[in-house]
């Protein structure tokens, strides 16, 4: 893969001399063991950061906390990053003092999925309904995992829940494990169900302990996931680093997003012990949207895991920030409404993506907002978030807090 960063050389000239070059040119670079992590691997490992004046140096990190703590520390300089993990900070949520953050791009739409134990399956607790009624008649609260407080895993989970009658607060109970100890945790009873990225559902099905229940991507079609975060005292500090950083990893997702071919490879590199660490057979399918739930369904899924999508993946959108703190509020995190647009203007760093996108050719949506339709029926576009947030059947609002994000 390394020769196609070739091509990308003249784009970078602009940007590696004179008053544009990088300030920083060797950057410590966060993710966590994910296949949507591919578009920070494929950059720092097959020679798409070089042309753009950097060093990528990949840190591995082993909780969603964890990274957390090193980004705002700046032992990280960026890092794969939760949307909500990165508005948590910046609004203070946990219990810590805020921090300024920044949103450089998106890195990942679509691809996380909620799964259940094997022994639900037994049970016939296969479908929304049967979950209901389990939910409605068990004595015990059952138990699922997400991967951060604050985090989509979360959301989603949230999301999907209270869309179908269940509300995630009061009819379960809900613990905090990272990504790659879920199929662990499934398997030893002490969760019966979890939402996370992948490979970790996939893996789930391979050893059949569980099943996939639903994608996220059947929450909200093309949704924002994970992003490329800092601080916002690293971009003030650091702008053209923080401006070739976007161009590397663009460059990367669109060798990921151009062909089957590359989805392959890339799939192969990142399964890597030093990257996710995890069989290929678990990785592979569902990196290139080929879709079996451990329920004897197969498809090809119509809104796969991408990383590209014409820059449509990778725009930092207000809407999306905004969207992540209605459910923020929805759900009792955030006390009261903060000024939903002035945030999401500071964190999204719109006009840096701007420059970089149009830097290596790529389209740039006109405008920051873009509109969507979840699964409830409900139109999201960004218009009115204090009300979208008061607007569901099932909330807390301030009336319920979660436990900190600590």
């Amino acid at each position: 893969m390394s020769d196609t960063a070739v091509s990308y050389r003249d784009d970078a000239l602009a940007w590696v001399g004179g008053s544009d070059a990088p300030e920083k040119t060797t950057i410590n670079l966060g993710f966590m063991a994910l296949t949507d992590a591919a578009s920070l691997i494929v950059a720092a490992t097959q020679g798409f950061a070089q042309p753009f004046g950097l060093t990528l140096n990949l840190r591995r990190q082993h909780s969603w906390a964890g990274l957390r703590d090193k980004l705002v520390d700046g032992e990280l300089d960026a890092a794969h990053g939760l949307y909500g993990l990165i508005y948590a900070v910046h609004l203070g949520i946990g219990g810590s003092a805020p921090v300024d953050m920044a949103v450089l791009m998106g890195l990942a739409q679509n691809g996380q999925s909620i799964n259940l134990s094997a022994p639900l399956k037994a049970a016939g607790v296969t479908d929304a309904e049967a979950l209901r009624r389990c939910v409605r008649q068990s004595g015990a609260r059952l138990t699922f995992a997400q991967t951060f407080p604050t985090g989509t895993h979360a959301l989603w989970l949230y999301y999907w829940l209270a869309a179908n009658g269940i509300h995630p607060l009061d009819d379960v109970r809900t613990v905090v494990v990272p990504p790659a100890q879920m199929v662990t945790y499934l398997r030893s009873g002490r969760i019966d169900g979890f939402c996370a990225g992948e490979p970790w559902g996939a893996q789930a099905v391979a050893e059949d302990t569980g099943f996939t229940l639903a994608t996220s991507q059947s929450i909200w079609p093309d949704h924002p996931e994970k992003v490329l975060g800092c601080t916002q005292a690293f971009v003030d500090q650091y702008p053209n680093t923080a401006r070739a950083l976007i161009m590397a990893v663009l460059a990367a997702s669109r060798f990921i997003d151009q062909n089957e071919e590359n989805r392959r490879s890339t799939a192969q590199l990142i399964a890597a012990c030093e990257h996710v660490d995890a069989p290929l057979g678990s990785i592979a399918p569902r990196f290139l949207g080929h879709y079996s739930d451990g329920l004897g369904n197969s498809w090809q899924d119509t809104h796969p895991l991408r990383f590209f999508a014409d820059g449509a993946v990778n725009m930092p959108f207000h809407s999306d920030g905004l969207w992540f703190m209605t459910q923020l509020r929805r759900w009792g995190l955030l006390r009261q409404d903060p000024d939903y647009l002035a945030v999401a203007s500071a964190v999204q760093q719109t006009a840096l993506y701007r420059d970089a996108a149009s830097a290596l050719g790529i389209a740039v949506p006109a405008t920051p907002m873009r509109s969507s339709r979840l699964m409830d029926g409900s139109l999201w576009d960004g218009s009115d978030p204090a009300a979208y947030a008061r607007g569901f059947a099932l909330h807390a609002l301030a009336d319920t807090v979660l436990a900190s994000a600590s």
